[in-house]
């Protein structure tokens, strides 16, 4: 029974790296600094979040540059696109590559996003990071700069806190 377990190990990477989709696509639309629209097959499009970086959000300091730097990179560009998951709102979570470039790296060793270290184990994203914030490149130029996740959780208080609040009419207010 032991001298089988390997290959029920086997079985298990297999489907871990089999289960990663690569295709090719031009993409037509870039939202923000991690999020993309790719055209693919029979002129579909597809949304596609770069895995494991969190680039600042649009209304946010560097927001409109980390837009600006990955569509300088890619937009109206062929690349190829390894997905390996989706997220929460349905967009393919994905690593983008053009010709030999890892463009979510670059996004990060250019100061242009954050590696996302609640969902990347990525060694090499999390040194991009540290080359970057020591060389202050891009937000990084910033002596304090807020990371994106921050960012939407106080937009998001401060959302919930100014809400305003229904009054029911009642016939003593008549």
């Amino acid at each position: 029974m032991a001298r089988y377990s390997w290959l029920a190990g086997l079985g298990l990477l297999c489907s871990l790296v089999c289960s990663a989709q690569t295709f090719t696509g031009r993409v037509v639309g870039v939202a923000d600094g991690d999020t993309v629209t790719v055209l693919i097959e029979s002129n579909r499009t597809q949304k596609i979040r770069l895995a494991g970086i969190d680039a600042p959000e649009k209304k946010q300091a560097f927001g409109s540059r980390a837009k600006q730097a990955l569509s300088d990179k890619i937009f109206n560009r062929t690349v190829t696109v390894v997905s390996n998951s989706t997220d929460r709102y349905h967009r393919w979570v994905c690593d983008i590559h053009l010709e030999d470039r890892w463009i979510n790296r670059e996004m990060v060793a250019e100061g242009w996003a954050w590696w996302y270290r609640q969902y990347s184990t990525s060694e090499i994203l999390a040194q991009a990071e540290i080359d970057a914030q020591t060389q202050k490149k891009g937000l990084w130029a910033d002596p304090q700069p807020q990371p994106p996740w921050n960012f939407r959780r106080q937009a998001k208080t401060q959302r919930a806190q100014i809400r305003p609040t229904t009054v029911l009419d009642t016939k003593d207010d008549l």
